[in-house]
């Protein structure tokens, strides 16, 4: 276990920053998805700014950073703010998962264009949310056909160019589809998944992530609030 001065402290770009509310939405996301988790985040940390966090989430309680303004949805907060409200407003404990190696410049360059590009993206609604993640879980036509010649490499590409038109034009995005979106155009995910497959247990140890090679999460360190 950290305290959360320790774990600020410790925290690079990349990291993940997972949430375990009690309230009744929080276990409904919980209980749909089969996961321990209902909130994931990852953090910011570049030069010499202080650790923020980059995630989408109902609140706009919290100044995002970005834009030096207060709104619902994809945004990106003082890690530390975002921790203690999380902690003690919506009373969730709280785990952090370090990434490792750490990114390279050009992957933080990426990270900044991702944050540019999808900062201020809405939060779906409940209903909206729900069906999309659905929709996600979906089979594609790549798991159908994945592993035969020619063919994989075919639909494979045309699958990422796919995927590439849908983040240009995204509308709505929840917590663990921005952090898999910027993952996977920071070279630090590797799927043929679209966005929407992914939900905050999916960033759990107890899941599955397809980390690009040579990529490693570790384990989940309970962070001590208050």
């Amino acid at each position: 276990m950290l305290t959360l001065e320790q774990a600020l402290n410790e925290t690079r770009t990349g990291d993940l920053w997972l949430f375990r509310g009690g309230s009744g939405p929080d276990r409904a996301i919980q209980t749909l998805t089969n996961s321990p988790v209902n909130h994931v985040g990852m953090t910011v940390a570049i030069d010499d700014l202080p650790p923020l966090i980059w995630h989408a989430e109902l609140g706009d309680k919290l100044v995002d950073l970005w834009t030096g303004t207060n709104h619902r949805g994809v945004q990106l907060n003082d890690l530390h703010q975002a921790v203690l409200q999380w902690a003690q407003r919506y009373h969730q404990r709280c785990w952090l998962r370090q990434l490792t190696p750490h990114p390279t410049r050009e992957q933080e360059n990426t990270l900044l264009r991702v944050i540019a590009r999808m900062d201020g993206t809405a939060f779906p609604t409940t209903a909206r949310l729900t069906g999309r993640w659905l929709r996600g879980r979906l089979p594609t036509a790549y798991d159908w056909i994945q592993g035969i010649p020619f063919v994989d490499k075919k639909v494979r590409e045309s699958t990422q160019r796919r995927k590439q038109r849908q983040r240009l034009g995204l509308e709505t995005a929840y917590c663990a589809e921005t952090v898999a979106i910027t993952y996977e155009e920071m070279g630090l995910l590797k799927t043929e998944k679209y966005s929407n497959y992914f939900d905050p247990g999916s960033f759990w140890s107890g899941d599955t992530l397809p980390l690009a090679p040579g990529y490693v999460l570790g384990e989940e360190i309970e962070v001590a609030v208050g």
